[in-house]
């Protein structure tokens, strides 16, 4: 039980909402960079601007049943919407099932839900914007500052760490290389993470991250296109999958 709902209930309903929300991510990923709106009118296809209907808007189901094309013009669906899907859901799933009450329970998808979009920036822009790394650094804080069972100090030092730890590396790539390696908003990300899940969680998140990205590297290799030195990996991107994946050892330090 969730305060007077049975948890299957809300398991249900928090990962119906996250694919539902997931959906909205992943318009928004294609369409705002392109200075696009995402609110306002009729969902189309970004190809043949076809007015889509409820049928071809159903949260993964419609990817699947469409086989990923368009049901007026064939064109590939962007991988990027059911990944936003499948990344909405997931989100909810971990918030319904960590957290003991639905208001815990909402802070933490929505975190979640910001994290994913993020995740998704990142590998298709490169771009990590202040608008959604500053929130969720500055949600965090205010998470510890009104609940009583969080530590303030905590957050306020894993995201002061966090920071300063990405900033090392960047600093020190940059004199050492000549070029930079990683972007100043990766360690904004670092810092929200820090601030979301505490300090004990970075290290599990890094290593997660960078194991992942090894793994990437050596999947390349293995199919015979290795990566070179001027080739770029989305850092941001493995780190918030990586805290996705961990939120529930943070909850235990959250909650």
């Amino acid at each position: 039980m969730i305060g007077a709902l049975p948890l299957p209930v809300v398991v249900i309903a928090f990962s119906i909402v996250g694919a539902i929300i997931g959906s909205f991510i992943g318009a928004s990923v294609l369409r705002v960079p392109r200075g696009e709106g995402v609110v306002g009118g009729r969902s189309h296809c970004d190809h043949c601007n076809h007015v889509l209907r409820a049928i071809d808007l159903v949260p993964l189901v419609s990817y699947a049943w469409l086989r990923g094309r368009c049901r007026h013009c064939q064109v590939s669906i962007a991988v990027d919407q059911p990944l936003a899907e499948l990344g909405g859901l997931i989100v909810g799933l971990i918030a319904a099932l960590s957290a003991p009450t639905l208001a815990d329970g909402a802070l933490l998808a929505l975190s979640g839900w910001t994290l994913v979009a993020l995740a998704l920036l990142d590998v298709r822009h490169f771009w990590l914007p202040d608008a959604l790394t500053l929130p969720l650094i500055l949600s965090g804080f205010a998470a510890a500052a009104v609940m009583p069972e969080i530590s303030f100090t905590d957050r306020l030092v894993g995201a002061t760490c966090g920071y300063g730890l990405i900033e090392a590396l960047r600093f020190g790539y940059r004199r050492t290389s000549g070029r930079d390696g990683l972007g100043a908003g990766d360690a904004k990300l670092f810092a929200a993470i820090g601030a979301w899940l505490g300090l004990a969680c970075l290290p599990w998140v890094l290593v997660l991250a960078a194991s992942s990205g090894l793994a990437i590297v050596g999947y390349r290799a293995c199919r015979g296109k290795p990566y070179s030195r001027h080739d770029r990996l989305p850092l941001g991107t493995l780190l918030c999958m990586a805290a996705i994946l961990l939120m529930p050892m943070g909850v235990s330090t959250i909650f």
